[in-house]
């Protein structure tokens, strides 16, 4: 099963590298695939630009897993970076058969019916959304009708199916986000240990 792990990444943060690595071990992934949007439609545009936030990236996992892959093709897509048409390429490309896991925060889950074509997701991938202890909310009556027929607590049942469940994975609670960061850059304060080091390093270099 192959997870898929989308977001700006403005700029890529330890709190990424680390929930990523837990939902891998806890649902069974083979792969996580980090994929950097171009334009993202739900937020202002990214601080950084497309190549930084992308070099930022690879710095930040030259040392990661080898399950930790990067995949660029939002990045090299014009317009606005819509998932649905995302998981419509993947599935051209790996069949329709290869499990495939779209890793979403639970605010993203609860905002899922904003999303472009947000229904069809189901139909091209699981969504393993990972929640952490003192976050919750409720979802929406149309989202939780459709959570009622696809919720699935145990992740091995994942991978006996191509798309088309809901599975909530704890990862650890961790006070680190992409505005933080901007913040304390914008105010010329540290953001020294909240990202890889790798990062830091270019972020200081003039």
């Amino acid at each position: 099963m192959i997870g898929i792990y989308g977001g700006t990444f403005d700029p890529v943060h330890l709190g990424h590298l680390r929930t990523a690595l837990e939902v891998a071990e806890g649902v069974g992934l083979l792969e996580v695939r980090f994929l950097p949007c171009r334009v993202p439609p739900h937020r202002p545009p990214p601080r950084f630009s497309p190549e930084e936030r992308l070099r930022f990236l690879r710095l930040a996992l030259q040392d990661a897993p080898p399950f930790f892959k990067i995949d660029t093709r939002e990045l090299e897509r014009e317009g606005p970076s819509y998932m649905v048409d995302t998981l419509h390429d993947l599935r051209e490309e790996l069949g329709e058969e290869i499990p495939l896991a779209l890793i979403v925060g639970f605010d993203a889950f609860l905002g899922l019916p904003s999303w472009h074509r947000w229904r069809e997701l189901f139909r091209l991938a699981h969504l393993v959304v990972m929640t952490r202890a003192g976050v919750s909310g409720e979802p929406s009556p149309e989202l939780r009708e459709v959570l009622a027929g696809c919720r699935c607590d145990d992740p091995e049942t994942l991978k006996r199916r191509p798309a088309g469940l809901v599975h909530f994975q704890r990862v650890s609670l961790l006070e680190i986000s992409g505005t933080r960061i901007r913040q304390l850059l914008e105010r010329g304060r540290s953001v020294q240990y909240l990202l890889p080091e790798p990062v830091y390093l270019a972020l200081q270099a003039p």
